[in-house]
C-alpha cells in the first residue's frame, strides 16, 4: 500500500459512549474515524470506508469481535491493522484473539496513549 494522506480507523463497540468517545479522540489527533455499534453494520461501513485500522470490542450482540475480525480480514485483506479492546484478560482470550487475526489486544480500560501509539506506528509504516 502506498502512503496515505488520511489514516482511517473504524471503531466498533456496542457501547455507544465508548465507540463515540474513541472516535472523538482519534479525530482530535488527526485520524479519520467512524463508529459502528455492531458487527454487521461495521462490515457494511468497512466496505466503503476502507479503514487502515479497526478497533474492535469482543463481546457484542449479533456478531462478536472475533468473527468480525475474521470477516474484516476477508473483506479488506491482510494489510488492515486489527486491534481488540476487551475486558477479557486470560490466556484463552489472548489465544482466541490471535486465532481471529488480531494484531494487538488491549485490556479494558485501554490506555489511550498505548492505543494511539499503536495506531501511530501503523500510520508511520504506511507513510511514503
Amino acid at each position: 500500500m502506498r502512503g496515505v494522506s488520511v489514516f482511517r480507523v473504524l471503531c466498533v463497540d456496542d457501547n455507544r459512549d465508548v465507540a463515540e468517545s474513541l472516535v472523538m479522540l482519534l479525530d482530535l489527533v488527526g485520524f479519520d474515524a467512524r463508529a459502528c455499534f455492531d458487527g454487521p453494520t461495521a462490515l457494511a461501513e468497512a466496505a466503503g470506508f476502507r479503514p487502515h485500522a479497526a478497533v474492535l470490542d469482543i463481546h457484542m450482540p449479533l456478531m462478536d469481535g472475533y468473527e468480525l475480525a475474521r470477516r474484516l480480514r476477508e473483506l479488506l485483506g491482510p494489510g488492515v491493522f486489527l486491534m481488540a479492546v476487551t475486558a477479557a484478560s486470560d490466556a484463552d482470550a489472548e489465544r482466541r484473539a490471535a486465532e481471529a487475526g488480531f494484531d494487538l489486544r488491549l485490556t479494558k480500560p485501554a490506555d489511550p496513549n498505548q492505543l494511539l501509539a499503536a495506531l501511530a506506528r501503523v500510520q508511520e509504516a504506511l507513510a511514503p
